[in-house]
């Protein structure tokens, strides 16, 4: 049941005044509408006034709408104050990205929370159709794509490259597919087609990833490399992904002329302009991305 917010004022300012008459000229009205305005209310709520020709009580019913009438009153204040208010204050910013960039961004995130007191990241890991999804429904503010989505809905925004990468045990070749063949292949996820994408260069003429031994399998972005790690087997994975992994000594990238690299895009809803507080996000992620390669080495 939806109230009538003039007759709602009306019945707050009759409260305030305790006469008909000083209502009608406090709200502009005439004594009649003030009291058209209460019969109103009493042909919804019941009675709510128990009239004298001294004063205005409230009967127990009129008590509580004029309690409803104060909170509505609070949370109209609170709503045109929030509005009001300057989007670069201090609060949360949500952002959905797939793993291996996720990985890159979260630690950064971090210390500009640590930077700027106040600020709230809501960061998911997700695949590209659910970052997609995620950002057109409103979910999420930000979002991160490894292809570029052609939506008129969405603003895109080049973020950054990240390079497929050939990652073996420390001190093993990869030189030819019998090597590989030797290794054995840890999957994952995305593992077929990026090992497809960016083997079918370096080995051009060989069987295809399925016919190699398959020697695990990993759906944790952050657990992938550890069976490389411990010399179980090679993977092919994005290099933002290889970076955070934490033992680094352990791996080696084996590098050739034979690239795959992968554009990320940035993205929002584009009816929605960023607030400054996330606009301030992005634009420190963007500018941490160009300096990324001078803070981890390839």
């Amino acid at each position: 049941m939806l109230l009538n917010p003039q007759w709602l004022r009306t019945f707050a300012t009759l409260a305030e005044e305790g006469s008909f008459t000083r209502s009608a000229d406090r709200l502009g009205l005439t004594q009649a509408a003030v009291s058209q305005h209460v019969r109103q209310l009493e042909l919804e709520l019941g009675p709510l006034l128990i009239r004298s020709p001294r004063r205005i009580e409230f009967t127990p019913a009129g008590l509580a709408l004029l309690e409803h009438c104060r909170e509505a009153e609070y949370a109209e204040r609170r709503l045109r104050q929030r509005l009001a208010a300057p989007d670069d204050t201090p609060g949360e910013v949500s952002l959905i990205t797939p793993g291996s960039i996720g990985l890159c961004l979260y630690p950064l995130l971090l210390d500009l929370q640590q930077r700027w007191p106040g600020l709230s990241v809501r960061h998911r890991f997700a695949p590209d159709s659910e970052v997609l999804r995620e950002v057109l429904e409103n979910r999420y503010e930000l979002g991160v794509l490894a292809l570029r989505p052609d939506d008129a809905r969405l603003s895109v925004t080049h973020f950054a490259e990240e390079p497929l990468e050939l990652v073996v045990p420390a001190g093993r070749r990869a030189d030819h597919w019998e090597d590989l063949i030797q290794l054995g292949f840890i999957d994952h996820p995305d593992g077929q087609a990026m090992a497809t994408r960016l083997l079918s260069r370096r080995f051009p003429g060989a069987p295809g990833v399925r016919q190699l031994p398959c020697h695990g399998f990993s759906n944790q972005i952050g657990l992938i490399l550890e069976p490389v790690a411990r010399e179980l087997g090679f993977t092919v994975i994005p290099r933002f992904a290889r970076q955070a992994f934490a033992r680094q000594n352990e791996l080696q990238v084996i590098e050739d002329n034979a690239q795959v690299v992968d554009n990320l895009w940035l993205i929002h809803r584009t009816e929605w302009p960023l607030s400054r507080r996330a606009r301030r996000v992005a634009d420190f992620l963007s500018e941490s991305m160009v300096n990324w390669p001078h803070r981890v080495g390839p």
